[in-house]
């Protein structure tokens, strides 16, 4: 297995590295779908970087319960100061996502929704699948899935524009923090496989930036063969 990045030293400069990138379009693209998570009330949050979006989700249900899961201790402890007064309602675990397990027996109630921001972009295809298949258990039926990540979209903006763009990014991170992953995985067909439908997609920066919403699937059949 490869070495986990290092993001620890970038938990304090993380939130001014992407306005100084993107201005304030990853974020806009992070609460796409905010609004249609007021009836979920157990939440698995899965490398959120500072905790901007666990802070916005806390406040925006105070009903729900998060388990966070990061493999930067900084960033966590981030997360945590984020949540401020609502932390009580955060449990944190420090993990490589590539290894980790819902905690055993499975949590009750289960999981009704799961959330990774510009998350899978520092995973492989084969790795989503197998994380996606481990979580497909974890879940309450109808379960959502929100996912907002980088694409290149087809056409001359995605082979003159987005590649380059996501190249140097890949780069970048791969300087300061070891990412290995070089190229941007195939998350749609890794969810599909593990048993999760996408619901709704909205691009943003001419298809640079999407924001997807996927659900469980209502049998296992997907499960099959993986």
């Amino acid at each position: 297995m490869r070495q986990p990045p290092d993001f620890n030293r970038l938990a304090r400069l993380y939130r001014w590295m992407e306005f100084s990138s993107f201005g304030p379009w990853l974020w806009l693209t992070r609460r796409t779908f905010l609004g249609n998570l007021a009836h979920c009330r157990r939440a698995l949050v899965l490398g959120d970087g500072d905790g901007r979006f666990t802070r916005r989700l806390l406040r925006a249900n105070p009903a729900i319960r998060i388990d966070a899961v990061d493999g930067s201790a900084a960033m966590l402890q981030a997360l945590v100061r984020q949540a401020g007064p609502d932390a009580d309602r955060v449990r944190v675990h420090l993990a490589d996502i590539r290894g980790w397990h819902p905690p055993a027996p499975i949590v009750a109630p289960p999981y009704d929704l799961i959330v990774t921001h510009f998350f899978f972009d520092c995973l492989t295809t084969q790795e989503i699948l197998s994380l996606a298949a481990r979580l497909r258990s974890a879940v309450s039926p109808g379960a959502l899935w929100i996912v907002s990540e980088f694409a290149v979209p087809p056409g001359w903006f995605g082979r003159f524009v987005a590649r380059p763009l996501v190249t140097s990014l890949y780069f970048t991170f791969g300087l300061l923090t070891g990412l290995e992953v070089r190229t941007l995985p195939d998350h749609a067909s890794a969810l599909g496989r593990a048993g999760f439908a996408l619901v709704e997609r909205r691009s943003r920066l001419g298809g640079l930036l999407i924001a997807e919403q996927w659900s469980v699937h209502q049998t296992n059949s997907d499960l099959k063969n993986l």
